[in-house]
């Protein structure tokens, strides 16, 4: 297997030259990679391919052009193949008369695994204590881990996940996260998201996806070092912004300067000489700065720069 970014060391997922078109619509266009154990994270915009992507990996949909390898068999035409994998859709589609109990152990028997373990699928994804109420009245976050814990009930070796920080607060995002590493821990796991900073925080292997060709693959720091052209964008909070701005255009190592009430949008070429200039300038006029922070250190800006490009 080719030892580039794109594709992972031992891959279980061999997704070769796939294309998937609806009509007149592609959706995944010429798409090569791989994926290890571990988790990776599979990021793009709305409206990318991700979904289509992950629905042909597991199966649902046969590529238009192209070939999968599940776990070394075509998941098509080895639907034995599907007892060893574990999607989490998008869609919010729990039947919410059952309680997660029941709901796990419902996907035990549409999996024909009567004998996995309801309680240790519960149990990792921290459902204990509310493994016996409706679906119903579970929040957004709940129903995520239940639909996890469904996934997993099988002790699946890959395991899909659809956009699952979707609709979540910050409290449910740190949770399922957590889930998410200590499940990659044992399989491969492969997270679909537009939600950057969150995926970014779990994934440490990044493919990136835009209108249906990878555009990107590697971690995180190698993908942004990469684009070094991209400038950077900071916000800097001060009690006199405008007084600041001039002087910070003057620096060779800025670009552009925005002002909006009491923040500075800065753009720079090189972030750690803006993080010594502000100070500076502040000392030198004698204004007050109570806020320096990266806007999109992340792959916010590489999707930007990315998308713009096309």
């Amino acid at each position: 297997m080719t030892t580039t970014p794109a594709f992972a060391p031992e891959p279980t997922v061999v997704v070769d030259r796939v294309s998937k078109w609806f009509g007149q619509k592609v959706a995944v266009s010429d798409l090569s990679c791989s994926f290890g154990p571990g988790l990776t994270g599979l990021l793009g915009p709305n409206g990318a391919g991700k979904t289509t992507l992950l629905r042909v990996i597991a199966g649902l949909l046969r590529p238009s052009d192209g070939s999968i390898s599940l776990l070394g068999a075509d998941p098509r035409r080895n639907p034995s193949i599907y007892r060893s994998v574990g999607l989490v859709p998008e869609e919010d589609a729990v039947y919410g008369f059952l309680t997660a109990r029941q709901f796990v152990r419902y996907a035990t028997r549409l999996s024909g695994e009567g004998t996995a373990n309801v309680d240790d699928a519960i149990h990792a994804v921290d459902l204990d204590d509310a493994a016996d109420r409706p679906l119903s009245g579970f929040s957004k976050g709940m129903r995520q881990r239940a639909k996890v814990a469904a996934a997993l009930v099988t002790d699946p070796d890959v395991l899909l996940l659809d956009e699952p920080l979707n609709g979540t607060d910050p409290m449910q995002r740190a949770k399922l996260i957590a889930s998410f590493r200590t499940l990659a821990e044992e399989r491969t796991v492969i997270v679909s998201s537009h939600v950057l900073a969150e995926v970014e925080r779990m994934a440490d292997r990044v493919l990136a996806v835009v209108d249906g060709k990878l555009a990107a693959a590697g971690d995180v720091a190698a993908i942004r070092h990469a684009m070094s052209d991209i400038p950077y964008r900071v916000r800097v909070e001060s009690e006199a912004p405008r007084r600041i701005a001039g002087p910070l255009m003057a620096s060779d190592e800025v670009t552009s300067v925005s002002v909006s009430g009491s923040v500075l949008h800065i753009e720079t070429t090189d972030l750690g000489s803006l993080g010594t200039i502000v100070p500076r300038v502040a000392r030198d006029i004698d204004v007050r700065v109570t806020g320096f922070e990266p806007e999109d250190e992340s792959l916010e800006s590489v999707f930007r720069y990315l998308v713009r490009r096309r």
